[in-house]
């Protein structure tokens, strides 16, 4: 085995989050500032996902005061402390370059539900009638 492979594998994440093309995401980061150390969130909508393995980075795009902000992320960094799913988009492609074209209500994605939870809610509401 090569000596970087090692190295590589030592700094992967065990079990990094699970994301995918379209979801919100907030992405904790932190930040080092002199002395002192915070942890600063950047929260938007991923457009693309990239490379594999360790080399694996993802796309988070958002408006900041009207214009758009993207930033790549290594996923196995050691500055990204933790990455949350706010909501799952329904998309259909696998990169979201066409949401840099877009404005104000047409950066939207429709939302994506589980079918387990869907099923659970749809059972609870239902009324019988004979």
């Amino acid at each position: 085995m090569n000596i970087i492979d090692i190295v590589e594998k030592e700094q992967m994440k065990k079990a990094p989050s699970p994301f995918s093309i379209g979801d919100q995401v907030d992405v904790s980061v932190k930040i080092i500032e002199g002395d002192k150390e915070r942890i600063q969130v950047f929260s938007g909508v991923v457009i693309a996902k990239n490379g594999g393995g360790f080399k694996e980075t993802f796309t988070v795009r958002r408006i900041v005061q009207g214009e758009g902000v993207e930033r790549v992320f290594p996923i196995h960094s050691p500055k990204i402390t933790d990455i949350k799913v706010i909501k799952s988009g329904k998309v259909r492609r696998a990169k979201l370059y066409y949401m840099r074209g877009r404005t104000s209500k047409g950066t939207r994605l429709q939302e994506k539900f589980d079918k387990e939870s869907s099923k659970k809610a749809s059972a609870g509401t239902r009324t019988d009638k004979k």
